[in-house]
């Protein structure tokens, strides 16, 4: 039985199926090279490589027609379809239409993201981005850093420092500071305490994924060490904590502000001038250039970039 030998596919420069899928509609040599911005002589020359590469005339001279050989024939459909494949779906630039796509992204950030972020995102989806969908998930750095880099989420949005590396983009949302807020009925604290007061109240402390805060370190730089009675890996525990209890709690603005909604609060003054928090939004960097993550990172901007100073709406 003889072997049977096959096309070597890194022998074929794809060029010339373009010439070729060009012979088979225009059969002319003239009009080919014109089609594709080829002078004659090159049009000529590629012809040369074609039959040489298949072995066969390709196209014969017939009048004033270059005629398909019966190889050119059976080659034509199949050559066609690749080169509309590659033209259409290869070269094209990638695109992302929000009111026509059925998909899901995953958003990384603590529950204070989910409730500081989100509502206006989802506002925005249901008028123009019906079939979009957000999966919400609260991770540690590390692990944050990890499901960016593989692919398992599209953004970060929310105090995220451990990202702030080569290999991840960054945008700014606003700036945020903290503030100390307490059951609007606890009389053990007044609202200008002493730093030796504050230090001395029952603090409840939040630290979401058991990660150390912003204020934690800057309390330790400063040596000074606040009594903690509790300590919560999620903020929105503070709305069943905080009511009829002697507890204080120093929190981002944003999660008082939210809580203020559902509880009557009191705020307290800090005895001294805490750090602010820079909040963005990170991705890492093998999305930047996809359409759909470059939508998505539009949207949490508009929906949630702040003045300085401002507060959540």
């Amino acid at each position: 039985m003889s072997k049977i030998e096959f096309m070597d596919i890194r022998s074929v420069d794809l060029n010339l199926l373009v010439l070729f899928d060009a012979m088979a509609r225009l059969h002319s040599v003239n009009r080919a090279s014109e089609a594709l911005g080829l002078s004659q002589s090159a049009t000529s020359g590629a012809l040369a490589r074609l039959r040489e590469t298949f072995g066969d005339p390709l196209f014969v001279r017939t009048g004033s027609r270059m005629l398909p050989t019966p190889r050119a024939q059976q080659l034509a459909p199949v050559v066609h379809r690749v080169v509309q494949a590659i033209q259409s779906e290869i070269l094209q630039p990638p695109t992302f239409e929000p009111a026509r796509a059925e998909r899901s992204f995953t958003i990384l950030t603590p529950d204070i993201g989910e409730v500081a972020f989100l509502p206006g995102v989802l506002r925005h989806l249901r008028q123009h981005a019906p079939g979009i969908r957000l999966h919400a998930l609260s991770r540690s750095r590390a692990e944050a850093a990890d499901a960016l880099e593989k692919g398992d989420a599209e953004l970060a949005v929310g105090f995220f420092p451990d990202l702030q590396k080569a290999g991840y983009y960054q945008q700014a949302l606003f700036m945020s500071g903290y503030t100390c807020i307490t059951a609007a009925d606890n009389d053990t604290i007044g609202p200008a305490p002493t730093l030796r007061q504050y230090l001395a109240a029952h603090h409840v402390v939040v630290r979401p994924d058991g990660r150390e805060h912003l204020l934690d370190r800057f309390l330790e730089d400063k040596g000074w060490h606040r009594h903690i009675t509790l300590e919560l890996s999620h903020f929105m525990s503070l709305l069943a904590l905080l009511p009829g209890s002697d507890l204080v709690a120093t929190v981002p603005r944003d999660i008082a502000t939210v809580v203020a909604r559902h509880l009557p609060l009191r705020e307290v003054a800090l005895p001294f001038r805490p750090p602010q928090l820079r909040i963005q939004q990170y991705w890492h960097r093998r999305m930047q250039n996809d359409p759909a993550n470059r939508w998505l990172r539009g949207l949490f901007y508009d929906v949630n970039r702040r003045e300085a100073g401002a507060r959540l709406a």
